[in-house]
């Protein structure tokens, strides 16, 4: 059974929180809080008196995941936000320091099932695709006004979609007859541009396009980079940080980014991944990828010896 908007199923969960280490009294941050099913397992973990700051942009998955935690009281604190505005949202919270970091990067099956966005193309939704609806830009602004170069770009850059001079020049064809405002026009044209020999045989030949689109429309690995470093800094000795990705490209962000910062050691060698018992329950769990980096103290403060 797939799962629905109200039963969304968080991937990893005894994963992560072997990784993230909750402890009693801790303060953790979960960077993409959703509809809370990770959060509410870290407020039971770090009971009775740790907190969890949980930042959230999509307005409606932070409405439910407020009603859902609410039993927690005040060791829960909401923030809409972005989690690359994480050091700013802990600075106005008086929050300096942190022992623990988690970022979930996939969409929620809300957003995939339930948001009317245009995340998916299995229905006909507008070509919104803003997980924050205070963004500027969507989908179909993209689509129809982007020129030929700058939608190939995106959908190689961002969706790793070979076909993508092919894409983007029937969508500049086709917008000429119209504005393309739907994800169903959006997925014909695609199929059509691409021929039929090129059409990937386990998924649809739109997939990566979508993702390409989203990614652009929401700056997702920009605000990607901007957090991995923010959060390295924020966590205190010990800290723990969490990232699962669905990607490639945020895996490869995540774990250069583990490697390469001076004050983490990375925790997990290779990425830990759902076992097929997870993958058959929760098909939208096979791509997932998890990597967990450890805040080390590697320079002695002023006076020390």
């Amino acid at each position: 059974m797939q799962p629905t908007p109200d039963m969304h199923i968080p991937v990893l969960m005894a994963e992560t929180l072997q990784w993230l280490a909750p402890t009693p009294g801790s303060i953790l941050v979960d960077g993409t809080m959703g509809l809370g099913g990770h959060a509410g397992a870290i407020l039971e973990a770090n009971g009775p008196d740790g907190r969890l700051v949980g930042f959230e942009w999509d307005e409606e998955a932070l409405a439910r995941a407020s009603r859902k935690l609410a039993p927690y009281g005040d060791r829960l604190i909401v923030v809409r936000r972005n989690f690359a505005e994480l050091a700013a949202g802990l600075a106005e919270l008086g929050i300096t320091a942190i022992d623990g970091l988690l970022l979930d990067i996939g969409l929620s099956s809300l957003q995939l099932d339930g948001s009317g966005r245009g995340f998916s193309f299995k229905g006909d939704e507008p070509l919104d695709m803003r997980m924050d609806n205070r963004g500027e830009v969507t989908a179909a602004d993209l689509i129809n006004e982007a020129s030929a170069e700058e939608l190939a770009d995106i959908f190689y850059g961002f969706g790793e979609e070979r076909q993508s001079r092919r894409i983007a020049g029937r969508l500049v064809e086709e917008r000429h007859k119209g504005r393309i405002g739907t994800t169903a026009e959006l997925a014909r044209i695609v199929a059509e541009a691409v021929p039929r020999r090129f059409h990937p045989r386990h998924i649809h030949v739109a997939t990566k396009v979508f993702q390409a689109l989203r990614i652009a429309v929401n700056r997702e690995l920009d605000n990607l980079v901007r957090v991995l470093a923010d959060g390295a800094d924020l966590l205190k000795p010990g800290g723990r940080f969490v990232v699962i990705t669905f990607h490639s490209l945020e895996d490869r962000l995540v774990k250069r980014a583990f490697r390469d910062h001076p004050d983490l050691k990375v925790l997990t060698r290779k990425p830990v991944v759902p076992d097929a018992v997870e993958c058959s329950a929760n098909p939208r769990s096979r791509s997932a990828k998890l990597r967990a980096a450890e805040k080390v103290r590697k320079t002695l403060l002023e006076g020390e010896k």
